[in-house]
C-alpha cells in the first residue's frame, strides 16, 4: 500500500492519539497542518491539525472517549454513545467531527467513522468524503491489520487515477495527473463557493508533488492503462471509445450509477454497462464523469457541514466557519495585489 507512512513528526501525532481511546483501526492526520500548502493555508505552526479515526464499534469508542474527553462533544453528549452514533452514522458522510479541541498545545479536529462505513466509502464512493481526504497524502499514525481495509485502501487510490484519466487528454504532465486527483472529492463541494480558497487544490498539490509520486508511483508504473515517464513526469494513455469503455467499467459503483442517472433519458431505463458504453464514445466523456462526481460531493458535503453545527455546537460551528472564511480572503487578497 503506497499511504504515506509517518516519520518525523510521528511522536507529536502519537502523543495526541494517546488521549483517546486506543481500539482504532486507522488513524491518519491530514490537511494543512500536516503537509505544507501554498497560499493562505501555508502557515502550519498556527494550522489546525485535522485528524480521522476509524473504529469497529462506534458505540464503544464514544462511551470511552465520553468518559475521557467529555468536554470534546456538543450538548449531544448527554443523549448518550448510541445516539452519537446513529447521528454519525446516518446524517452526513458517515463522519463524526469533534471540533477546535486544544490538545498538547495544538488546535484539533477530528472525525469518527465507522470502519465497515470506510470500506465502503472507500471501494464504492458512496460520499467521496473520508474516502476522498485518502487520495491526497495523508500521515498513518495507527493501522491494524484489517486486511480489507488495507485492499480498499489501495482500491481506492486506483479508482482515483482511473477516474483522472477519464478527464485527462491522450498526454499530460504529472502535476495535471495529481491536480485532477486532488479536486475529485472537491467536485461540486459547495464549501468551493463560500468558505473554501479557490486555489485549494493547486496550494495542495505544488509543494506536495514528492508525496504524490509517493503515493501514486507504483499505481501508475504498474498500470496496463497508461504509459508513465516518470524522469520527465509524462505521462500518455488510450483516448480511444474502447480505452475509455475499460476505465469506465472499473470506475466505482456510486459513480457509474451517478452517470447513468444523468445520461439514460426518462423511459429508456437502460442498464450502467449500456450507458457506460455510450459515454466511451462520446466526445465529453470527461465532462459527464465530472458531472457524475459532483452529484456524490454536492449532497454528501451539504449534509456534512450540517451536521457539522449539531455534533460542533453553535458557537464552535461560527468560530470554524469563520477560520474558512478568513483563509478564503486572504486568498483573494493575495490573487488581487
Amino acid at each position: 500500500m503506497a499511504l504515506q507512512a509517518l516519520q518525523s513528526s510521528g511522536v507529536a501525532f502519537r502523543k495526541i492519539l494517546s488521549h483517546f481511546p486506543e481500539e482504532l483501526s486507522l488513524a491518519f492526520a491530514y490537511g494543512s497542518g500536516v503537509y505544507r500548502q501554498a497560499g493562505p493555508s501555508s502557515d502550519q505552526k498556527n494550522a489546525v491539525l485535522d485528524f480521522v479515526f476509524a473504529v469497529d464499534d462506534p458505540v464503544a469508542w464514544h462511551s470511552e472517549n465520553l468518559k475521557k474527553n467529555w468536554s470534546h462533544y456538543s450538548l449531544l453528549k448527554v443523549l448518550g454513545p448510541r445516539i452519537i452514533t446513529a447521528v454519525q452514522n446516518n446524517y452526513g458522510a458517515g463522519v463524526y467531527y469533534n471540533t477546535l479541541i486544544a490538545c498538547d498545545g495544538r488546535l484539533i479536529k477530528y472525525g469518527v467513522i465507522s470502519t465497515s462505513v470506510l470500506i465502503e466509502d472507500l471501494l464504492n464512493w458512496n460520499n467521496l468524503y473520508i474516502a476522498g481526504r485518502l487520495q491526497k497524502p495523508v500521515k498513518i499514525v495507527a493501522m491494524n491489520e484489517d486486511v480489507a481495509l488495507r485492499s480498499a485502501l489501495d482500491q481506492n487510490l486506483k479508482s482515483a487515477v482511473t477516474a483522472a484519466f477519464l478527464m485527462l487528454p491522450e498526454s499530460f504532465s504529472e502535476e495535471d495527473l495529481f491536480t485532477e486527483i486532488a479536486g475529485l472529492s472537491y467536485s461540486g463541494d459547495f464549501r468551493m463557493v463560500v468558505g473554501e480558497d479557490k486555489a485549494k487544490v493547486l496550494n495542495i498539490v505544488k509543494p506536495n508533488m514528492a508525496h504524490f509520486r509517493d503515493l501514486y508511483g507504483r499505481i501508475l508504473q504498474e498500470s496496463p492503462q497508461v504509459v508513465y515517464q516518470a524522469q520527465r513526469g509524462s505521462l500518455e494513455i488510450d483516448k480511444s471509445p474502447e480505452g475509455q469503455f475499460t476505465q469506465l467499467m472499473t470506475l466505482p459503483k456510486t459513480l457509474q450509477q451517478q452517470i447513468n442517472h444523468i445520461m439514460d433519458p426518462p423511459g429508456k431505463n437502460r442498464d450502467v454497462e449500456e450507458t457506460l458504453f455510450q459515454v466511451a464514445h462520446d466526445p465529453d466523456c470527461g465532462d459527464v464523469v465530472r458531472l457524475g462526481l459532483a452529484a456524490i460531493v454536492r449532497p454528501s458535503s451539504i449534509r456534512q457541514s450540517t451536521k457539522g453545527v449539531l455534533t460542533a455546537g453553535l458557537k464552535k460551528s461560527v468560530v470554524y466557519s469563520s477560520l474558512k472564511l478568513h483563509k478564503m480572503w486572504k486568498g483573494w487578497l493575495r490573487k488581487t495585489s
